[in-house]
């Protein structure tokens, strides 16, 4: 989907978004719903019990102005709500409503999912308001739901239903939605290996107030075709990882070598689902590509391949799994299976605020281990190849959500060291 979604028909913007929910596990063939007014005042919105899997632009329905359907299928059933919402809040343009099992596991509890779990889930998700249950589809449920939008919300917790969201735009709703779902089972997952910590509003507002596009602009950019293969490969990868949840689209840093310590690395501030070639940032002798500006971890990649002549790629992201340790401060051991402690051997932790440039830490930096944890941050993965790199990052992923899953089990029985020095002695010697 274009960035500039203004150029895209409110249709296929819509047939993009519930695709991308739907395949990530976060509606069901038949629930969740999503709508846009244009500037017409015509509200375009998904049909009523039409596959969510399979949604086509010519399904989009368009509830005109002056209140004419145009399409050919009814439109949602969940349209009331979105029409009060629009109508409570003019600055709303899109909305999503869906039931994400996370998302769903809070309002069935009655419980509001404290996004200071992240460094960046506030600021995105904002303050979350909580409707209380009306019948699906009815007019009290639309004026509930609007009541909550009145007191200055984009993200409501719907009682025994789900949540519904609003945004600027359909992009600034999607990334609210994904976030919001983020923390909530990044908080559950977390739940079942220990207790969550959360970041305090002066440590969020830290991480905010970080410079980006500190380093100086080039005053002139080359391509090489051996550079511009590497930017396909890098967009290719993060939207691969956003696929498979492993990436958000408000958080997610990708990079490359290119040569000796220049690197090619994803910006900051464009939804990571959209990433082009185009949007990837050249840093060369020091120096960023003019009017780009790079990811605000930045000095953190640049670091390690000044220190780690090894390391070629990095990923640093967010995966709800491993940030379930993120969040607790638990031990992952990847002692679970051979592959696991191949690729990974350790995971190292390190505390929250020593990613900031102005601490420098060189327990991220030298001698750059294959993943680290940031705690209520983020995990960083490093590798020689970007595909090897990538399936560091699935394997860390797949280790930490079976222990997760296990948890509930019994105790885990990890490799023992005599196991392990087979391994070593075999794989790394």
């Amino acid at each position: 989907m274009s960035k500039n979604i203004k150029l895209v028909h409110p249709r296929d913007q819509i047939t993009e978004v519930i695709s991308r929910i739907y395949k990530r596990g976060m509606t069901t063939t038949s629930g969740g719903n999503i709508s846009i007014i244009d500037d017409d005042g015509n509200i375009w919105v998904t049909p009523s019990a039409i596959d969510k899997g399979s949604l086509r632009s010519s399904d989009i329905i368009c509830v005109q102005k002056d209140g004419t359907v145009v399409g050919k299928h009814k439109p949602s059933s969940e349209f009331p709500f979105h029409k009060a919402i629009y109508e409570a809040r003019p600055d709303i343009k899109s909305v999503i409503h869906a039931h994400p099992p996370a998302l769903v596991s809070f309002s069935i509890v009655r419980q509001i999912p404290n996004t200071n779990i992240i460094s960046q889930a506030k600021h995105i998700c904002g303050p979350i308001g909580y409707a209380d249950y009306r019948l699906p589809g009815s007019e009290d449920l639309g004026e509930v739901i609007a009541e909550e939008f009145k007191k200055g919300y984009k993200a409501i917790i719907m009682e025994n239903h789900g949540t519904v969201l609003g945004g600027s735009d359909l992009t600034d709703a999607y990334e609210r939605f994904e976030a919001l779902e983020f923390c909530a089972s990044t908080i559950i997952y977390g739940s079942q290996i220990g207790t969550p910590k959360y970041l305090t509003d002066q440590q969020i507002d830290e991480f905010e107030a970080q410079a980006t596009g500190v380093l100086p602009e080039m005053k002139t950019t080359t391509y090489p075709s051996y550079e511009v293969e590497k930017r396909l490969e890098i967009c290719n990868i993060v939207k691969r990882s956003c696929q498979q949840g492993l990436m958000i689209s408000s958080y997610g840093t990708v990079s490359m070598r290119l040569k000796g310590n220049d690197f090619l690395i994803t910006p900051t501030g464009i939804n990571r689902w959209d990433i082009d070639l185009e949007d990837i940032v050249q840093i060369k002798d020091g120096k960023r590509e003019e009017g780009k500006t790079p990811s605000r971890a930045t000095w953190v990649h640049q670091e390690i391949y000044n220190r780690n002549p090894n390391v070629n790629s990095i990923i640093m992201t967010q995966s709800p799994y491993l940030m379930a340790f993120g969040v607790t401060g638990e031990y992952l051991n990847v002692r679970t299976i051979p592959e696991s402690w191949i690729f990974l051997q350790d995971i190292d932790f390190v505390k929250y605020g020593n990613h900031f440039r102005k601490n420098n830490n060189s327990e991220i930096v030298d001698n750059c281990p294959t993943a680290l944890i940031i705690e209520n941050d983020s995990v960083i993965v490093t590798g020689d190849k970007l595909l090897q790199t990538f399936d560091y990052l699935e394997v860390a992923e797949f280790s930490a959500k079976s222990i997760v899953l296990g948890h509930s089990l019994g105790e885990m029985v990890p490799i023992n060291d005599e196991q392990v020095e087979d391994l070593r002695m075999k794989f790394l010697a």
